[in-house]
């Protein structure tokens, strides 16, 4: 069976996928230096003094993909909220809280990807980034929604069957789904180290003024200030980006009373009409006008400790996608960790790889669970999005300097030393031994986990499978430290 054969079916990008492919074939084409030992190993990079803003500004892009939201939606979500919150008068410890809230947002938004599938049989992405225009207040145009995004391109029985299952139904799976969403992104709040209303911000984001959100139908001022405020913010940014700010505006006063408070809207209102505020949307410098606009108070400079709290908790994000690949980050983490240490890396070296372990599938997040959970053969298409993951977890690690050398041997992990790997077919010669690393640790947890499309193959027949791709897919010497890992790792 090829490496190939063996893939996770692990993501796709939303952006166009033959030219994210070719952009990816021209990055690192100049030379690419490669540690084939131990004791020749590149320096670390140096840790640089970072704010934490940096950071999650950077990765929000990831939690972007999987909403199927233009990139820097985050970002531009931020730069309209925090203008409201400036306009109500919010101190700088509640302006910092704000701040916070609107990047991660969607933090728990991977946990209802596969539901999303199961129910409307389409690609959840799409549904999400759709559902996100429609005002739920008309029961017309949520019907539309309905009939339009349930069941495309199945038989008329199947879609019949699900619209069907919707409308008994859809209330409490739409429930059920925010409350999941929701509480699972307060809960990567708290582990990132934020305050309870920083996760209570993220929790009651779907409420609306009037009663009639989601999951706790709270009402009024029971809703916290920051989520009434990210509520119309993400309003804003989606009806923008699909309409422009004419009908943002149209938007925003309809649902006066009903999604929105009315102080909120006022304030979103004057703020609008301000000098730049709707050209900061479009400014290609805007991730660092948002780290620029964090309340100077509440700026958290990073420490290795953290990096490896923001790296396990996005990793977290990354396997929620899917049922079949939940704590695939974590197992290949902890495998690459222990082919690293019996290969006779440094400590800070193998720490350095670790985060890279969880990151490396980062660009699942933007892949269908269509595809990413059908049982079936893939097509052409479909395969074609598997492989922009890679290329695509290069790009979001890219953008922090601290992940620069990280980026490219996380996401080179489908790489073959026989050149027939992707993003890019290198060779031998162009594959780090660290990437080799993440490799072997990925195809191992591969072949030993339930995949839609199979069940999980015993560890002495999977070892088996790896032996033959030995010198072709697989480094032989890590692959060694593998075997003698495996009585430790609890094989």
């Amino acid at each position: 069976m090829s490496y190939q054969g063996l893939d996770c079916r692990s993501a796709a990008d939303t952006l166009n996928i033959n030219r994210l492919l070719q952009a990816a074939r021209q990055i690192h084409h100049q030379g690419v230096r490669v540690s084939m030992s131990p004791f020749d190993l590149p320096p670390l990079p140096v840790v640089e003094e970072l704010s934490l803003s940096s950071i999650i500004g950077s990765l929000s892009y990831a939690l972007d993909l999987t909403e199927g939201l233009p990139a820097g939606h985050s970002l531009r979500c931020c730069w309209v909220g925090m203008h409201v919150g400036r306009q109500l008068g919010m101190d700088s410890e509640t302006l910092s809280h704000l701040y916070y809230t609107l990047l991660l947002k969607d933090a728990g938004c991977s946990s209802n990807a596969a539901r999303l599938f199961e129910l409307y049989g389409t690609d959840d992405r799409e549904v999400k980034r759709d559902f996100k225009l429609v005002d739920t207040e008309s029961v017309v145009r949520l019907s539309q929604f309905v009939l339009s995004h349930t069941g495309v391109g199945k038989s008329l029985h199947e879609k019949v069957s699900r619209i069907l299952n919707l409308a008994q139904n859809g209330e409490q799976f739409a429930t059920e789904m925010i409350a999941t969403r929701c509480e699972r992104g307060a809960n990567i709040a708290i582990q990132l180290g934020f305050d309870e209303e920083v996760a209570a911000g993220i929790r009651c984001l779907d409420e609306h003024w009037n009663g009639n959100g989601k999951p706790a139908r709270m009402s009024g001022h029971a809703i916290p200030l920051a989520s009434r405020i990210a509520l119309l913010s993400q309003v804003v940014e989606v009806f923008h980006s699909a309409a422009g700010r004419q009908q943002v505006v149209d938007e925003v006063r309809k649902r006066i009373d009903t999604w929105f408070d009315p102080a909120v809207v006022a304030a979103f209102l004057a703020v609008q009409l301000q000098p730049g505020f709707w050209e900061g949307l479009s400014d290609c410098k805007l991730q660092q006008r948002i780290e620029e606009i964090e309340p100077a108070s509440k700026v958290v400079q990073i420490d290795e400790q953290r990096l490896d709290t923001i790296a396990e908790a996005f990793s977290q994000v990354v396997d929620a996608k899917s049922h079949y690949t939940y704590g695939h980050s974590a197992r290949v983490a902890t495998y690459a960790e222990a082919v690293a240490t019996t290969l006779g890396l440094p400590p800070e070296r193998v720490r350095w790889l670790r985060r890279g372990a969880l990151l490396h599938d980062i660009g699942k997040l933007g892949v269908s669970n269509a595809v990413l959970d059908k049982p079936g053969k893939l097509d052409d298409s479909e395969w074609d999005q598997v492989k922009a993951h890679a290329a695509y977890s290069e790009q979001i690690l890219s953008r922090l300097n601290i992940f620069s050398e990280l980026a490219f041997v996380a996401a080179a992990h489908h790489e073959r030393l026989d050149g027939k790997g992707y993003p890019r077919g290198l060779t031998a010669d162009r594959i780090p031994l660290e990437t080799r690393i993440i490799t072997v640790a990925d195809i191992f947890d591969a072949i030993t986990a339930e995949r839609p499309y199979r069940g999980p193959i015993p560890v002495p027949e999977a070892i088996a499978m790896m032996e033959k791709e030995q010198g072709t897919a697989i480094d032989g010497a890590c692959l060694d430290a593998l075997k003698q890992s495996l009585p430790a790792l609890g094989f």
